[in-house]
């Protein structure tokens, strides 16, 4: 009797080790494995914005892609040391997931802002470079400009004060105080900007490239009968950056040199002419932040 009670508590005890294995797999904690030659391998988890097609998406076969995607899966190709595990999510978790350490670095066309710098590592090499520009109805085409958007007093489409997006247009407010461009902070991170613009519900909206042409140029998007009633006016190209969390300053080292031998390559030339159909590396010289 003595022996079957022992025999009984050796096995729970064995099944709460092997719950507690689990539970520690499943956490947001970076796990380290022996590589073939016996070299510890880190597995770290990278974050990407799954619904921000052509900066970070899921294909049709199901895979992680997007011109984000693709260059931090050439990181790892030249880093030995880490193994990345790539996870979809949306834009708001990303941010706070990484924050709080549940993934250790997470890539959404992020710019750079001061505020972000309080939660975040930036690495000192940018990740990619991203066209912003004002969509406007077909009748404002010729306003080019933030400053041509602020003379004429148009309404801009609400932005959540932490999107990046908004910290572009109060840095432009700040330096041009006597033009300045309306800006409303939304409570949604992102609004339907070419939904608004052409509803007449705002003047112009704030957008990337990219998403433009994905909504309204590609025959499949969501927006193509829109294609000669808006159009998508540039006025800046920005350097975005991987945003890691605040413990990982060795990964973001690490990064930082594999990234700088990819750009020396041009594959970060040739990933943006893939997913963004231009080469927004030949205007680097002129972007100025």
């Amino acid at each position: 009797m003595f022996k079957h009670k022992k025999k009984i508590f050796q096995l729970a005890a064995i099944g709460f080790a092997s719950l507690a294995i689990l539970a520690g797999c499943n956490s947001g904690e970076a796990s380290d494995k022996d590589s073939e030659d016996g070299a510890k391998v880190r597995t770290v988890k990278v974050a990407y914005d799954q619904a921000s097609k052509p900066i970070s998406y899921i294909d049709d076969n199901g895979n992680p892609t997007g011109y984000d995607v693709e260059v931090m899966k050439l990181v790892d190709e030249m880093l030995p040391d880490y193994k990345f595990e790539f996870v979809g999510t949306t834009s708001d978790d990303l941010l706070i997931g990484v924050e709080q350490g549940k993934y250790q670095v997470g890539v959404k066309n992020a710019f750079f802002t001061q505020e972000r710098t309080e939660k975040f590592i930036f690495p000192k090499e940018f990740l990619g470079l991203s066209s912003a520009g004002l969509v406007l109805r077909k009748e404002d085409e010729g306003v080019k400009t933030l400053a041509d958007f602020a003379k004429k007093g148009y309404s801009l489409a609400p932005i959540a004060a932490n999107n990046a997006q908004y910290t572009i247009i109060d840095e432009y407010n700040k330096a041009n105080p006597d033009n300045k461009v309306k800006l409303q902070a939304g409570d949604a991170f992102t609004v339907d900007v070419v939904q608004w613009v052409n509803e007449k519900r705002v003047d112009g909206g704030i957008m990337i490239e990219g998403p433009f042409k994905q909504q309204v140029l590609a025959e499949d998007g969501p927006y193509h009968n829109l294609k000669d009633d808006v159009v998508y006016n540039e006025f800046a190209v920005i350097k975005t950056w991987p945003l890691f969390n605040k413990k990982e300053q060795e990964f973001a080292d690490a990064y930082d040199k594999a990234i700088a031998k990819i750009k020396e390559q041009k594959k970060t030339n040739e990933l943006s002419t893939k997913f963004y159909g231009r080469d927004l590396f030949e205007v680097l010289d002129s972007v100025k932040r």
